[in-house]
């Protein structure tokens, strides 16, 4: 009897813990018991740079390059803005994952920059050597050219997660960051990040804790605008 006893209560504590790890990890006491789900996948129909790739799918590509690449989380300022291939924060990950698919952030940011200083309140005196490259003005130049879209993140809810495809980029606050959304999701259908927050650049599974945060400030989708 008193050995039985024993078993059920290493089975609840056992139980209790298990649901403790989907809370942490998932966000979901239950989240190993539920069902997954396929959210479609939106298809652009442009292609920028011409090489048999939609945009958004360049864009992914792109930012897994930086996963590849191991590329050093280092901040520093550079002559002529860009910095060693093999160096770069969470805005280098967005630039070249952009030029990936042929579009030049810096040159367009460069320009806007130039003809609205007013628009940009991160900006004392332009620096094309570092003024595309942080946050705020990123932030500023989607939000006025780039497709906004919601910033809530629903798990199991299609019509919601529809909304959130591989090649979005999305901006927190508190601290300023970055990323770009993956096409790889979790079974409940929200998709992973890719960023360079720490050391290198990883594919991770954040969205949620950012959105339970209330951290998210922006959601985006490229939209080529040549000013």
């Amino acid at each position: 009897m008193k050995k039985g006893i024993k078993l059920i209560g290493i089975g609840v504590i056992l139980l209790i813990a298990f649901g403790i790890y989907n809370k942490y990890k998932h966000d979901d006491v239950f989240y190993v018991f539920r069902p997954s789900i396929n959210i479609e996948t939106i298809s652009c129909v442009y292609d920028l740079d011409k090489d048999g790739l939609n945009d958004q799918a360049d864009i992914i590509e792109g930012a897994k390059k930086e996963v590849k690449n191991h590329t050093k989380y280092k901040s520093g300022y550079y002559a002529g803005g860009y910095p060693p291939e093999d160096e770069g924060v969470c805005t280098d990950v967005i630039w070249r994952a952009l030029d990936n698919a042929g579009y030049i952030l810096k040159d367009n940011m460069d320009k806007d920059i130039e003809l609205n200083p007013d628009d940009y309140p991160r900006i004392d005196k332009i620096d094309t050597n570092i003024d595309f490259r942080r946050v705020k003005n990123q932030y500023v130049f989607m939000k006025k050219y780039m497709t906004n879209l919601p910033i809530e993140v629903m798990p199991y809810d299609k019509n919601n997660l529809t909304q959130w495809q591989g090649g979005d980029i999305v901006i927190l606050s508190h601290p300023d960051h970055i990323a770009i959304i993956s096409n790889k999701r979790r079974k409940d259908g929200v998709p992973y990040v890719i960023h360079n927050s720490y050391n290198y650049p990883k594919e991770e599974d954040r969205l949620l804790k950012w959105s339970d945060g209330n951290n998210i400030i922006g959601h985006f989708r490229f939209v080529n605008i040549e000013i």
